[in-house]
């Protein structure tokens, strides 16, 4: 089959492979579409910190944000699977540890991470393969680009929820890339007065036409009582812009993760009572996402740029962005020839 294979960093190339055979308790998906995030982005410039500390080393088989049609099933896997349309977890525990047991599989100390770390390989190809507890059957409701963006989109779900955030009172997000519009996107279904920072009136006039309309760059972001605020962006001074100018007593959710170490004094948290919260997986509430999306509440269609070939990735992957793109953040590929 084709996959696409990181060979070392700044070198991407599409390769034959031997397609993945599904053990006892997996199956075997045809991938239909898949994207490309920051992750796979760092992975490719060898800044990612998984290449650093050996839980991901080239060569590398990438992409952990995809949908598709399940094809072969593992001896222990009901064949009534067959021919559905699925997505899947990226964060997959080893399933008998005490996290796994409670729910915090997505840290369980001997996860691995889909076409990120812990050597499985990722869904830029023709075919995946995955345990069938990772896996999330798709309704008819969710389009096959909604069911691509499940993975991001639940991140976001679950930092709005964390933000604990009423309807009527207000919230800023920060950064207005996929994750950063999904949070608003899903703060303002809860009813929630939305605000987006950002650095460039290109992107915020992107997140207007989504109809989040409360958009600011740092210089005209007015002076308001913030409820929550979401760092969704890497820039490393947010983390502690954030708890500036969150209200005393509420809530910092940080979603984002900075390239360079970022610093937030503990001594701001406690004297404001701040309450902060680190996600790093949607993994608890995908099921919660899919019907977000199955319901119309939240359409993420809107923010996908291009679907392109999987031939054309490394050249994305290098930076060029693919010809008749839209003004979206998200990049699909298709497997599919």
């Amino acid at each position: 089959m084709k996959a696409l294979v990181l060979t070392e960093p700044h070198h991407a190339e599409v390769q034959d492979v031997e397609p993945p055979v599904p053990a006892a308790d997996e199956v075997l998906v045809d991938v239909t579409l898949a994207g490309i995030c920051g992750t796979d982005i760092e992975l490719f410039t060898g800044e990612m910190q998984y290449l650093h500390t050996g839980y991901a080393k080239y060569p590398l088989r990438i992409g952990h944000e995809w949908m598709g049609t399940v094809s072969a099933v593992g001896t222990d896997v009901d064949p009534s699977w067959l021919g559905r349309r699925v997505t899947g977890d990226t964060m997959v525990g080893c399933g008998k540890c005490r996290r796994c047991a409670t729910g915090y599989q997505h840290v369980c100390e001997y996860r691995f991470e889909l076409g990120v770390g812990g050597g499985r390989p990722g869904a830029l190809a023709e075919k995946v393969s995955l345990p069938l507890r990772a896996l999330h059957a798709l309704p008819d409701e969710v389009s096959d680009a909604a069911g691509a963006l499940v993975e991001p989109a639940a991140n976001s779900f679950r930092a709005a929820a964390a933000a604990n955030v009423q309807p009527g009172q207000r919230a800023l997000v920060m950064g207005p890339g996929t994750l950063g519009l999904l949070c608003a996107m899903f703060l303002q279904a809860r009813r929630v007065e939305t605000h987006l920072l950002g650095r460039s009136e290109e992107r915020l006039q992107f997140a207007r036409s989504l109809g989040i309309e409360n958009a600011w760059i740092n210089e005209t972001l007015p002076r308001r009582p913030w409820d929550a605020v979401i760092d969704a962006s890497s820039a490393a001074q947010l983390p502690a812009r954030a708890v500036e100018l969150v209200e005393p007593g509420k809530r910092v959710i940080y979603l984002g993760i900075a390239a360079a170490p970022s610093l937030v004094d503990t001594r701001d948290l406690v004297l404001s009572d701040i309450t902060a919260v680190g996600v790093l997986s949607g993994s608890p509430v995908i099921p919660q996402t899919i019907e977000s999306f199955a319901s119309g509440e939240v359409d993420p269609a809107p923010l996908i740029a291009a679907t392109i070939p999987l031939d054309q990735l490394p050249d994305v992957l290098a930076g060029a962005r693919p010809a008749n793109a839209g003004p979206g953040p998200k990049i699909h590929v298709t497997t599919r020839q």
